[in-house]
């Protein structure tokens, strides 16, 4: 019999992840846009379709784990892990082991996607770190050599102050974030990409010389989420893009949480 699979569930702001593991190794992701106001059936019927459409179903998954930073949309997929897989997946919240102290004033407070990305860094590296996730906040993660949680910084994402610009300029036009050719832009589209990408590129770099200092020993940085890539091109204070950290994170806090995948119970009336 083959070997069942694992469905991660990375909730963010913007877009909703999921990641279909064998053991370690990531097999698919599909992306979709995380919608507020959708229900557990057009949210089950549109993971099923894209499930068949990469070869998988819900028989193939066997477990589930699900990091939210959408209280609203939390519920809505655990109903529907619950109704496609058989089982009540593992949330990311207060109470799991994550087999990394968290030294901050109010754990509760650190968002699920911060949780697991420092897991998955320091599982990596096993050194101090720094995670530096482009969403829809930029957030700055930072981890000791003693794999002791700190916390970090959140900044306004990229996409969001590039919003607020258009939204408040009249007369700035929107514009795609990508890297103008010079810094010094010679139309106002240029401009307000020079400003958009190496902004950031020096609001990363800023922070990271800051936290390096504050921290007092060597670090690893890496990045993940949507616009990595672009910063990381742009500076040597980024030593790894990681596109899929966030999963990784997921799929290891599973593994240290996997006794709470309980099967749900199947009465005449349907699922209790």
């Amino acid at each position: 019999m083959p070997e069942k699979l694992l469905l991660a569930i990375d909730i963010g702001n913007t877009n909703t992840v999921l990641g279909i593991y064998r053991g370690t190794t990531l097999l698919d992701h599909l992306r979709i846009e995380s919608r507020r106001n959708s229900t557990v059936d057009e949210y089950s019927a549109l993971v099923h379709m894209l499930l068949h459409q990469r070869g998988f179903s819900f028989a193939d998954l066997d477990q589930a784990v699900i990091g939210s930073v959408v209280p609203p949309l939390t519920s809505v997929f655990e109903e529907v892990c619950r109704h496609g897989i058989g089982k009540a997946p593992v949330l990311v919240e207060p109470g799991k082991r994550t087999g990394m102290p968290l030294l901050v004033d109010n754990p509760r407070e650190v968002g699920a996607d911060r949780i697991v990305n420092a897991i998955a860094a320091y599982d990596r590296y096993k050194k101090a770190c720094i995670v530096v996730d482009f969403g829809t906040a930029t957030t700055f993660d930072v981890v000791n050599a003693k794999g002791q949680y700190l916390g970090g910084v959140i900044a306004p994402g990229i996409g969001i102050s590039a919003d607020a610009l258009f939204a408040r300029a009249a007369k700035l036009p929107r514009v795609d974030i990508q890297r103008p050719a010079h810094v010094i832009g010679r139309t106002t589209v240029q401009a307000i990409q020079s400003g958009l990408v190496f902004g950031y590129v020096s609001l990363v770099e800023g922070l990271v010389q800051r936290l390096n200092v504050e921290l007092g020993e060597p670090t690893v940085v890496v990045a993940t989420g949507g616009l990595a890539s672009l910063i990381a091109s742009e500076t040597s204070c980024i030593h790894e893009v990681l596109e899929f950290l966030t999963l990784d994170g997921l799929r290891m806090l599973y593994d240290r949480n996997r006794e709470e995948a309980e099967p749900v119970v199947v009465t005449r009336g349907g699922r209790a």
